[in-house]
């Protein structure tokens, strides 16, 4: 058998960390990843997209529709160059995507070679973490941290592999002596912290003594719909969805208002222009236009990035983690409230 080049290192070392789709679009600058790919596709799907822009799309899908990384496959230059459009709606979406590109060849990179696209510059801006590999022992360790950055940041992340190193086979002869073998792991821990309890007195003390509670929910409340409901009916408060939260709850749920925005529903919209207490859950809605008026609601906002709090409008009270689980921690603190007039109102426009 031959000796396991770098491109199958770079499958096996996906295939490790779960991975077990790849949207892409062939090119001679990743035949070595191709032929990785054919000889693991019992374990590895390739799906061909027509277009490097379609894969790159298909991986954020990917990522939102099963909370997993999406993975996208482009060649050098003008193929990588197609990725870009995709990828910002994953960086813009927060969903974690890996981009995997070829270059041209190590030792022509900047001398004007064919496709010499210096992919890893371009995609400053839309990957956090962005790396050329230099070698079989560099392969295992850039994978690890691309993959680890992009789900801890919910956010894009790229490496881009010369197409002669693809081909390149493992040598412990190249690995520097401070490059300890398999010291980097293919774990990803998340992050599971709680707003203190006091943090949740002050959300529940907010929401108990208003009586005009509004709920707007974003993506973050996908995996939270029974404590999304939960809350609804104990503040008897309706739910407002920005576009990525469309799923948190059906559309005919007697709680949901639609939209808010630019595709958004009326009743929605009188909702936030007369609620005296606003929660933001799970959501950074850019249109900050529809949102109620600074000074007008005390709000609360739920979140698991602590840079969110406060973006699209001022908060009383911020609480950060998981929202599923922070809306658990909240809901023994809310009283239920006796004056059913506001979500009634709502229902009654909706009906309409």
């Amino acid at each position: 058998m031959s000796k396991a080049t770098v491109a199958d290192h770079l499958i096996e070392r996906l295939i490790e960390w779960g991975v077990d789709t790849i949207f892409g679009f062939p090119g001679d600058g990743i035949n070595g990843i191709f032929e990785a790919l054919r000889t693991h596709q019992d374990k590895l799907r390739f799906i061909q997209v027509r277009h490097e822009e379609a894969a790159a799309f298909a991986a954020c899908g990917y990522a939102k529709f099963t909370g997993r990384l999406g993975v996208c496959l482009a060649t050098s230059g003008p193929g990588g160059i197609h990725l870009l459009n995709g990828l910002y709606d994953a960086k813009c979406d927060l969903q974690p995507v890996l981009a995997i590109t070829g270059h041209t060849f190590h030792d022509l990179i900047g001398t004007h070679y064919q496709q010499d696209v210096d992919l890893d510059k371009l995609f400053m801006d839309v990957a956090a973490y962005n790396q050329r590999v230099m070698g079989p022992a560099h392969l295992v360790n850039v994978v690890d941290e691309a993959i680890k950055t992009a789900l801890a940041r919910r956010t894009v992340s790229h490496i881009t592999i010369p197409k002669d190193i693809q081909e390149w086979t493992k040598s412990e002869n190249e690995r520097s002596s401070a490059n300890i073998a398999a010291h980097s792991g293919d774990l990803f821990a998340a992050p599971h912290s709680n707003p203190s309890e006091q943090l949740l007195k002050q959300a529940a003390d907010l929401i108990n003594s208003g009586s005009k509670v509004a709920m707007l929910v974003g993506r973050g409340c996908l995996n939270a719909r029974e404590e999304v409901l939960a809350l609804a009916e104990a503040a008897g408060a309706p739910v407002i969805k920005a576009l990525l939260g469309k799923a948190a709850i059906p559309d005919r749920n007697p709680y949901a208002l639609g939209g808010i925005g630019l595709l958004g529903t009326a009743p929605s919209q009188d909702a936030l222009k007369e609620c005296d207490r606003f929660l933001i859950i799970g959501s950074s809605f850019p249109y900050m236009e529809f949102l109620p008026k600074p000074g007008q609601a005390k709000t609360i906002q739920i979140d698991r990035d602590p840079t969110r709090i406060g973006l699209r409008h001022p908060v009383d009270v911020g609480l950060i983690g998981d929202c599923a689980t922070v809306l658990r921690a909240l809901l023994p603190m809310i009283e239920h409230k006796k004056n059913r007039s506001f979500i009634e109102k709502s229902q009654k426009r909706m009906a309409a």
